[in-house]
């Protein structure tokens, strides 16, 4: 019997921001603004900035068109489904104490990193 794979929290939200992140990313690669990435892909600025901000999904086809504008292209390759994430999901749904824990810790580490990197600019 076929088993599926089902996506957890953690793959869902990703899977979710991958449009945002991919024209987050292209803008950052051609250095334009949102307003000229629009423009050079006849969209309105709206588009743009709504589907950075996670607003609107866009079709295959849009995407598509607004990367073009960056002259840039997606490439998709099919892979068997990697459940790291789910397992990480799993384990995070049996421990929540010490994933709070965890997530605390990161969150401090992360602002000691930020606050030393104010302070060296």
């Amino acid at each position: 019997m076929l088993t599926m794979a089902t996506q957890g929290l953690t793959k869902t939200t990703d899977t979710e921001k991958v449009a945002a992140s991919l024209l987050k990313l292209a803008r950052i690669e051609s250095s334009l603004s949102q307003r000229a990435l629009a423009k050079s892909a006849a969209v309105p600025h709206s588009t743009v900035a709504r589907i950075e901000s996670g607003a609107m999904q866009p079709t295959l086809p849009l995407l598509y068109r607004i990367l073009a504008a960056a002259d840039l292209e997606p490439r998709i390759r099919l892979e068997a489904y990697d459940d790291h994430d789910d397992v990480l999901d799993a384990l995070a749904a049996r421990f929540p104490e010490k994933q709070g824990q965890m997530e605390k810790a990161r969150d401090e580490a992360l602002s000691a990193l930020n606050g030393s990197r104010a302070r060296a600019s």
